[in-house]
């Protein structure tokens, strides 16, 4: 187990085989609790500080590894090859956990909190859907001034880590008369405040253990240091956070559907119909092809997408192609595994794998960060914008 950063590839590499044996080895043993208690056990979060999984793509200057955006999606590729709720926790460990609070936080804040990020002394979760209001410029949840202090007031629905988390990233209606760019103010609101509260809610199909439940302020009172930004800033600061995370999405669904697709072609190699084995049968040969050629092309998108954020170019627009090409690629290739698996592939204990329980995971892919219907709009937003570009975006 490596204790400090890799120094040269080999190092990386073997950092790469030790995220995996973990994720596929004792993650995939915990897992097995976690699907029906619903709740991460403290030895899940103690493995993955042993194993720097909330360090690696954080800078230096906090005490992360410093990796560059193609290292971090490798490692996350990974890790995201195991249990999706796990995966949902350390994909936001990677970037929007600290990242939000690194670009946005005042220096008093960052003081105290960023320094503790790197060995999850503290967490965070990312409080902008409402169930009355979305997950826009509309949201229904609001900030007033009384001096120098703000109140907040409001409520947010289907929000991830709320159960290991100190601090709720929220985005509320500082000036509702405003134009959208300028209607929302962002905040750090510590989860212990008065009036912060955590609502229960049921059991997901898939992605099991994340936390998630909804959240309800009554009159939170926030002092100046817990702003993000500046007032009106918010939609900016959401908008900047979404677009990474949605890079991560697309490289999830990378790793998921890499994982799938071995585990087809394992199964298509053993089972023997007719005499033959699957893999030999042309049909089952281009359900193969297909999924390993949306596979390649997803992860160029990913590649290209990370050498742009190393630039410190925006990834908007990318951001938004590669998790819709993301969806279609994961759905591709776990309903042609299902296909493939037949029948004992709908059974929860299967001597390939965890079969049932990717198939019910990667569908909160659809949905976590927007729909597919968010992120054509965006894609399409740009690109009526630039007129079509699709070389310099």
């Amino acid at each position: 187990m490596l204790t400090s950063k890799p120094k040269n590839d080999d190092e990386f590499k073997a950092y790469l085989k030790e995220v995996r044996e973990l994720t596929e080895g004792p993650f995939e043993e915990l897992q097995k609790e976690v699907e029906v208690t619903n709740k991460f056990q403290e030895e899940f979060f103690d493995l993955s500080r042993q194993h720097n999984l909330y360090r690696f793509g954080m800078p230096e200057e906090f005490g992360g590894w410093g990796f560059d955006c193609k290292q971090i999606f490798q490692v996350q590729e990974e890790f995201s090859r195991g249990p999706g709720g796990m995966r949902m926790h350390l994909h936001y460990a990677a970037d929007m956990n600290w990242r939000i609070l690194d670009d946005f936080g005042s220096k008093e804040l960052k003081g105290e909190m960023m320094p503790k990020f790197a060995n999850k002394d503290v967490f965070t979760c990312f409080a902008l859907t409402e169930e009355s209001g979305g997950s826009g410029a509309d949201l229904h949840s609001v900030v007033t001034k009384d001096g120098d202090d703000y109140i907040l007031n409001g409520e947010k629905t289907l929000i991830s880590h709320t159960d290991c988390s100190q601090y709720a990233y929220v985005f509320a209606a500082s000036n509702p008369e405003a134009d959208k760019d300028h209607r929302l103010s962002g905040f750090c609101v510590p989860m212990d405040a008065p009036g912060f509260e955590i609502v229960d809610m049921p059991h997901m199909m898939g992605c099991r253990g994340a936390g998630h439940a909804g959240l309800r302020f009554t009159n939170v009172r926030l002092s100046k240091k817990y702003l993000l930004g500046e007032e009106g800033q918010g939609l900016e600061v959401s908008i900047s956070a979404l677009s990474l995370s949605r890079a991560h999405i697309a490289v999830s669904n990378l790793g998921m559907s890499q994982r799938m697709l071995e585990l087809t072609i394992k199964r298509a190699k053993d089972r023997v119909t007719f005499g033959k084995p699957l893999a030999s049968r042309q049909a089952i040969q281009t359900y193969i092809a297909e999924s390993g050629t949306y596979i390649f092309a997803l992860r160029q998108m990913c590649n290209d997408i990370a050498a742009q954020m190393e630039r410190g170019e925006d990834i908007e627009m990318k951001a938004s192609m590669a998790k819709l090409f993301s969806i279609h690629t994961v759905k591709l290739v776990s309903d042609y595994m299902l296909e493939i698996f037949g029948g004992i592939g709908y059974f929860e204990d299967n001597p390939y794998g965890p079969i049932e329980r990717l198939y019910r995971d990667c569908r909160a892919m659809w949905l976590e960060e927007g729909p597919p219907t968010v992120q054509r709009m965006t894609t399409a937003r740009k690109l009526i914008a630039n007129g079509g570009d699709t070389w310099t975006f």
